[in-house]
């Protein structure tokens, strides 16, 4: 081990999405910030990694915007114009094809405010966010970047953390951040527990092309097994995001394409002509998690090491996006006050604020799965009410849309397109 210490203020375990978007963040903040992650970051641009695409709200992409990101991604953002709910409940089970009799009809004509003048949001694919991210937090040259590379001791060392890093390296941080996701090392050795249940369900990934453009126009069908969702991508493309039980789904990512072909055709529908797979597909298992605290001395968690949810309602990432923006800003604020940035009021003030909003949404969501996934009578009937009513009520369809573009309520800076 060599004898030389590195010193940073932050060093971020876990350089994927939400980690390079917080580093991206702290640095803009103004403080010194390292990230290590045991992937090559290379392994992670190729499709073959993650076919998943991220939708993005509309205030976290002027976060993305003000951090230098949105110009990075150029062409390969799309815009999300409308979005089209409705049950899927036909008579054999499954989606005939094209919308249910009783429609929810989001449109970014209708937003105000805040939003006016935005999409509803944008989808992204993965692979090009982490391009977008890793080429903005390379050409920044005040940003380290350590692939293949992971904690293998720490300590304390009353001023902040000593860390040895498993190529040799010794690191002196005041704070560390967690962003390995749901299986976060850093959480666990803080002993923080996390409560987490499945919904026997997983979900199928995967990208069509098609014969008509898509209008910038989102799907969301409820069928008895789960969400299936069609979401627009750049060109003639969109993203899949498929629930089934998980023995379907399984069989699902492993099955002949023309089996595949035929099952995605009775779901999809006719409205966007002729569909083909293109690329991999994924399955993976769909569960909620959350930890007991964000925090521990010396330590903040984001993104899925603190939260997990499931991607009906598209806001894993952009609940990871809000984490760093919180975390910008109260860190910003505790540095202008002559603080460090493990204070432990800092992070308190970063947990108290993050929580409540995660809580929220982990909630929401989880009652979303559980109405919608299923088809008993009495329950579809009352969705298929609640659906028409907000689709009748102009202000709440509103509210809806701001609320799922994050602009509602007080905004840290960077969701507003400043700066910390």
């Amino acid at each position: 081990m060599g004898s030389s210490v590195e010193k940073v203020e932050v060093l971020i375990a876990g350089g994927g999405l939400v980690g390079l978007t917080t580093a991206l963040a702290l640095d803009s903040a103004g403080l010194s910030v390292m990230v290590i992650d045991p992937l090559p970051f290379e392994r992670q641009l190729a499709k073959q990694f993650d076919g998943r695409s991220s939708a993005i709200s509309f205030a976290n992409m002027r976060m993305l915007d003000a951090l230098g990101v949105k110009a990075r991604l150029g062409k390969n953002t799309q815009p999300i114009n409308e979005i089209l709910v409705s049950d899927g409940r036909a008579e054999d089970g499954l989606r005939a094809g094209g919308p249910g009799p009783i429609v929810l009809h989001f449109d970014r004509d209708e937003l105000s405010g805040a939003g006016a003048g935005e999409p509803l949001g944008w989808m992204v694919e993965n692979r090009h966010m982490r391009m977008a991210l890793l080429d903005e937090a390379r050409s920044r040259g005040t940003i380290s970047l350590l692939p293949e590379t992971q904690i293998q001791q720490k300590h304390e060392t009353g001023a902040g953390w000593m860390v040895a890093l498993s190529d040799g390296q010794q690191i002196s941080c005041e704070l560390l951040v967690g962003a390995e996701g749901r299986s976060s090392p850093l959480r666990q050795q803080a002993n923080i527990r996390t409560h987490q249940w499945g919904y026997d369900q997983w979900g199928v990934v995967a990208t069509v092309t098609h014969e008509h453009e898509h209008q910038g126009i989102a799907h969301e069908y409820f069928l008895p097994e789960g969400p299936f969702a069609i979401l627009p991508l750049a060109g003639n493309r969109s993203s899949l995001v498929w629930t089934e039980k998980p023995a379907s789904a399984k069989y699902l990512k492993t099955c002949e394409d023309d089996f595949f072909q035929a099952e995605l055709e009775r779901r999809f529908g006719a409205h966007l002509g002729t569909v083909t797979p293109s690329g991999p597909r994924w399955a993976y298992p769909l569960t909620l998690m959350v930890a007991e605290r964000y925090t521990a001395p010396g330590l903040a968690l984001i993104g899925d090491a603190a939260h997990g949810m499931h991607p009906i309602a598209g806001q894993g990432f952009n609940a990871g996006i809000r984490d760093a923006a919180v975390l910008a800003d109260v860190l910003a604020a505790t540095i202008r006050n002559g603080l460090g940035c493990a204070d432990a009021t800092a992070l308190t003030t970063y947990e108290q604020c993050r929580r409540f909003d995660n809580a929220s949404l982990l909630a929401a969501t989880d009652v979303f799965v559980r109405v919608f996934s299923n088809d008993i009578g009495p329950i579809r009937h009352l969705r298929g009410l609640g659906m028409g009513f907000v689709d009748a009520i102009g202000p709440a369809r509103r509210f809806f849309a701001m609320e799922a573009g994050g602009g509602i309520g007080p905004l840290p800076n960077l969701l507003r397109g400043e700066l910390p």
